[in-house]
């Protein structure tokens, strides 16, 4: 096992993998920008190290700096969470050249799957079934309209290198394609560096469900089940739930087996999800993958009663999974997250500012993550989630009703939170009912605004 390892990342998620490390016996170290200087994962560290001003791209994204500390600290690995480095070759390859583990797959394999085209290729050759869409990238416009009279519109365009949903273009005719194809070109070129895009079939109404896997580096693979997250608001997802209420015990035995052939044949290993839509019919494509541990890993620790995290770091270590997970997955209830955002819950726009007041909900099958106290600040250079609240039961009912108490319990003051929000959603039939897609929020906000 490791000796010493450094978080190459901030907020709960480092916090969370602080929490791992210390009970596996493994010293941490943090590494902070000067903005989070009173930051938990900063306090709760055995080392803790400044690397730059607030702004990400010189502090968090730094890759000089974060080596530096590395090499000064003395660190066996370093582990990036998700975000920032976390699906970034370049700094999974320095890590390697620096004798340092990166905590993660080879970077060979990250940069083939974080290529969505590629990686849409190389499912397809796996046999996981894809969207229809383009064979790659498209060169230019005209292109992309031979692309999309054979896969018929409407259509959706996105950046190789998107997320977030900047990138991204729904297309519904040949007379509008051409703008948006170099809408969407120039702003993944300044979002992400490049411009190049591909195309696959829009669907209007689907589900958005993923997979989560671990994988050794002795060549086994292991599907943890699936996540619901079609609650999203601009491509951002604002609720996770497991299982899905759509996916069947012998879907989810197929895929499950569908996704293991695949990425044992890429030479995957560490966590990683893969994402897929459903669409009316409840046939499902793959439409990404996530070489690094999600957000919402949290939902699938509460069904199976795995730590993700711990697995992460066991598995570089060098772990066998059969060692990890000494007995079959079971599914065991029904879980749900919440991603409470410092945002003003109806205009959606950021709050930064400091806490006042912060009091977290507690009790059996509660569980919140976050890395927020009373009189911290939360600044207003980084992404707006401060906190996590998952909830536990023994069905989706019984764990709605205890989201229900668990936001009613949460106490957060000095600055705006989406938990009002999200009391009303746990509100409404549709959401209750499960039967809901991608475009719920849209629904949603139209029904508050007639109320």
């Amino acid at each position: 096992m490791f000796r010493k390892v450094l978080i190459a990342n901030r907020g709960e998620i480092a916090l969370r993998v602080i929490s791992a490390c210390k009970e596996l016996g493994i010293r941490t170290v943090a590494v902070y920008s000067e903005a989070d200087r009173n930051s938990l994962h900063v306090r709760f560290a055995d080392e803790a190290i400044c690397i730059g001003p607030p702004r990400s791209a010189d502090s968090y994204l730094n890759v000089p700096a974060v080596i530096s500390a590395a090499e000064i600290t003395d660190v066996d690995a370093i582990h990036p969470g998700y975000g920032l480095l976390s699906e970034n070759a370049n700094f999974a390859e320095v890590c390697r050249a620096s004798n340092i583990k990166f905590i993660g797959p080879p970077p060979e394999v990250t940069r083939m799957m974080g290529e969505k085209s590629t990686a849409r290729q190389t499912m397809k050759k796996a046999k996981v079934p894809i969207l229809p869409g383009s064979d790659g990238v498209i060169a230019d416009e005209k292109e992309a309209l031979q692309w999309a009279k054979e896969v018929g519109y409407p259509v959706i365009l996105k950046a190789v290198a998107g997320g977030g949903g900047r990138g991204m273009r729904i297309v519904r005719s040949p007379e509008e394609l051409p703008a948006m194809f170099q809408q969407a070109s120039t702003e993944a070129a300044n979002a992400f560096g490049n411009g190049d895009m591909y195309m696959e079939k829009f669907i209007e109404r689907p589900r958005h469900i993923e997979f989560q896997v671990l994988a050794d580096e002795h060549g086994n693979v292991m599907s943890l089940g699936e996540r619901e997250c079609s609650i999203q608001r601009r491509h951002q997802k604002l609720i996770e739930e497991a299982p899905s209420l759509m996916v069947s015990p012998k879907l989810r035995e197929e895929l499950g087996k569908t996704i293991k052939k695949a990425l044992e044949n890429i030479g995957y290993w560490n966590a990683g999800t893969i994402e897929f839509l459903m669409d009316e019919d409840g046939k499902i494509y793959f439409i990404e993958m996530n070489t690094r541990i999600q957000v919402e890993h949290c939902v699938t620790e509460m069904v199976t009663g795995i730590d993700l995290v711990k697995a992460q770091l066991r598995i570089a270590a060098g772990e066998k999974l059969s060692d990890i997970i000494p007995k079959p997955v079971e599914i065991r209830g029904h879980a749900i997250e919440c991603r409470i955002n410092a945002e003003h819950p109806e205009k959606f726009t950021p709050s930064a500012g400091k806490i006042t007041a912060f009091n977290v909900p507690g009790g059996n099958g509660v569980r919140v993550d976050t890395a927020q106290y009373a009189e911290g600040v939360v600044p207003p250079y980084y992404d707006s989630m401060i906190a996590k609240l998952i909830c536990h039961g023994a069905d989706r009912d019984g764990a709605m009703n205890k989201m229900q108490r668990a936001l009613s319990q949460f106490v957060v003051q000095g600055i705006h939170t989406t938990i009002p929000l999200h009391q009303r959603i746990f509100e409404d039939e549709e959401f209750r009912s499960g039967q809901f897609d991608t475009k719920f929020m849209e629904r949603f906000l139209a029904r508050q605004q007639g109320s």
